[in-house]
Protein backbone atom coordinates (compact mmCIF):
# COMPACT_ATOMS: atom_id res chain seq x y z
CA UNK A 1 0.00 0.00 0.00
CA UNK A 2 1.18 3.22 -0.82
CA UNK A 3 1.89 5.99 1.87
CA UNK A 4 -0.49 8.37 0.25
CA UNK A 5 -2.98 6.20 0.28
CA UNK A 6 -2.88 5.54 4.41
CA UNK A 7 -5.61 7.67 5.65
CA UNK A 8 -5.66 6.46 8.69
CA UNK A 9 -3.87 7.92 12.22
CA UNK A 10 -3.06 5.92 15.04
CA UNK A 11 -2.53 8.56 18.50
CA UNK A 12 -1.19 7.19 21.64
CA UNK A 13 -0.57 10.23 23.50
CA UNK A 14 -2.18 13.85 23.81
CA UNK A 15 -4.12 13.10 20.65
CA UNK A 16 -6.31 10.11 22.55
CA UNK A 17 -9.98 11.41 23.42
CA UNK A 18 -8.98 10.75 27.00
CA UNK A 19 -6.57 13.61 27.39
CA UNK A 20 -9.61 16.10 26.26
CA UNK A 21 -6.54 18.07 25.08
CA UNK A 22 -6.76 21.28 22.55
CA UNK A 23 -4.89 18.28 19.74
CA UNK A 24 -7.51 16.18 20.35
CA UNK A 25 -10.11 18.77 19.59
CA UNK A 26 -8.58 19.38 16.37
CA UNK A 27 -8.60 15.48 16.10
CA UNK A 28 -12.15 14.85 16.63
CA UNK A 29 -13.18 17.72 13.64
CA UNK A 30 -11.46 16.08 11.31
CA UNK A 31 -11.40 12.42 12.10
CA UNK A 32 -13.61 9.60 13.50
CA UNK A 33 -12.54 7.18 15.94
CA UNK A 34 -12.54 3.69 14.87
CA UNK A 35 -11.49 2.36 17.84
CA UNK A 36 -8.49 1.47 20.37
CA UNK A 37 -5.41 -0.01 18.98
CA UNK A 38 -2.07 -1.60 19.18
CA UNK A 39 1.13 -1.04 17.58
CA UNK A 40 4.25 -2.81 18.28
CA UNK A 41 6.42 -0.41 20.19
CA UNK A 42 7.88 0.61 23.83
CA UNK A 43 6.63 3.88 25.00
CA UNK A 44 8.48 6.24 27.31
CA UNK A 45 8.02 9.05 30.17
CA UNK A 46 9.49 12.05 28.75
CA UNK A 47 8.18 13.80 31.79
CA UNK A 48 5.90 16.52 29.95
CA UNK A 49 4.42 14.08 26.88
CA UNK A 50 4.99 10.82 25.89
CA UNK A 51 7.03 9.25 23.26
CA UNK A 52 7.22 6.14 21.35
CA UNK A 53 9.78 4.17 19.86
CA UNK A 54 9.04 1.01 17.07
CA UNK A 55 10.56 -2.41 18.26
CA UNK A 56 10.24 -5.33 17.31
CA UNK A 57 9.70 -6.99 20.70
CA UNK A 58 6.56 -8.30 21.49
CA UNK A 59 5.95 -5.10 23.12
CA UNK A 60 2.89 -2.75 22.36
CA UNK A 61 1.48 0.72 22.52
CA UNK A 62 -1.97 1.14 23.71
CA UNK A 63 -3.93 3.94 21.52
CA UNK A 64 -7.00 4.90 18.97
CA UNK A 65 -7.23 4.06 15.72
CA UNK A 66 -8.94 6.70 13.94
CA UNK A 67 -9.98 7.45 10.22
CA UNK A 68 -10.02 10.81 8.41
CA UNK A 69 -13.81 12.16 7.04
CA UNK A 70 -12.90 13.72 4.13
CA UNK A 71 -9.85 12.14 1.99
CA UNK A 72 -9.91 14.87 0.09
CA UNK A 73 -8.82 16.73 3.24
CA UNK A 74 -6.53 14.51 5.03
CA UNK A 75 -2.93 16.26 3.48
CA UNK A 76 -4.09 19.48 5.03
CA UNK A 77 -5.15 17.87 8.08
CA UNK A 78 -2.43 15.76 8.42
CA UNK A 79 -0.39 18.80 7.92
CA UNK A 80 -1.38 20.29 10.77
CA UNK A 81 -0.80 17.24 13.11
CA UNK A 82 2.43 17.46 11.45
CA UNK A 83 3.15 21.01 12.88
CA UNK A 84 2.01 20.34 16.48
CA UNK A 85 4.23 17.23 16.60
CA UNK A 86 7.20 19.34 15.51
CA UNK A 87 7.81 17.42 12.16
CA UNK A 88 8.91 19.75 10.37
CA UNK A 89 11.94 21.91 12.12
CA UNK A 90 13.86 24.68 10.81
CA UNK A 91 17.71 24.10 10.37
CA UNK A 92 18.70 25.66 13.26
CA UNK A 93 16.21 22.70 14.94
CA UNK A 94 16.29 19.12 15.84
CA UNK A 95 13.69 17.03 14.59
CA UNK A 96 12.16 15.19 17.43
CA UNK A 97 9.17 13.29 15.94
CA UNK A 98 8.81 11.50 12.11
CA UNK A 99 5.65 10.73 10.68
CA UNK A 100 5.55 7.17 9.17
CA UNK A 101 3.13 4.11 8.44
CA UNK A 102 2.69 0.98 11.01
CA UNK A 103 1.01 -1.93 11.08
CA UNK A 104 -2.12 -1.50 13.47
CA UNK A 105 -3.54 -4.20 15.55
CA UNK A 106 -7.13 -3.61 15.74
CA UNK A 107 -10.22 -6.50 16.23
CA UNK A 108 -8.01 -9.17 15.42
CA UNK A 109 -7.17 -7.37 12.29
CA UNK A 110 -4.11 -5.90 10.77
CA UNK A 111 -4.21 -2.30 8.98
CA UNK A 112 -2.22 0.18 8.33
CA UNK A 113 -1.69 3.93 9.79
CA UNK A 114 0.26 6.90 10.69
CA UNK A 115 2.01 7.45 13.68
CA UNK A 116 4.41 9.86 15.08
CA UNK A 117 7.69 8.31 16.04
CA UNK A 118 9.95 9.80 18.57
CA UNK A 119 13.37 9.79 17.23
CA UNK A 120 15.37 11.64 20.19
CA UNK A 121 17.36 10.41 23.07
CA UNK A 122 15.21 8.07 25.68
CA UNK A 123 18.36 6.58 27.69
CA UNK A 124 17.09 6.91 31.16
CA UNK A 125 13.47 7.56 30.50
CA UNK A 126 11.04 5.18 32.03
CA UNK A 127 9.20 2.50 29.99
CA UNK A 128 5.93 3.03 30.25
CA UNK A 129 5.61 -0.83 30.53
CA UNK A 130 1.43 -1.13 30.26
CA UNK A 131 2.39 0.78 27.41
CA UNK A 132 -0.68 2.74 28.13
CA UNK A 133 -0.36 6.62 28.48
CA UNK A 134 -3.98 6.70 30.32
CA UNK A 135 -3.40 3.76 32.69
CA UNK A 136 0.13 4.83 33.45
CA UNK A 137 -0.49 8.61 34.30
CA UNK A 138 -3.82 7.56 36.60
CA UNK A 139 -1.50 5.10 38.34
CA UNK A 140 0.90 7.80 38.96
CA UNK A 141 -1.33 10.27 40.72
Amino acid sequence: MKNQEVYQLFVYGSLRSGFRSPAYEYISRYFDLVGEAKVKGELYDLGTYPAARPTDNNKFIIGELYRIRNEKEFAWAIGQLDDYEGVHVGSDEVQLYRRDVAEVFIDNKITNAWIYWYYGDVHDKPIIESGDVLRYMDQKK
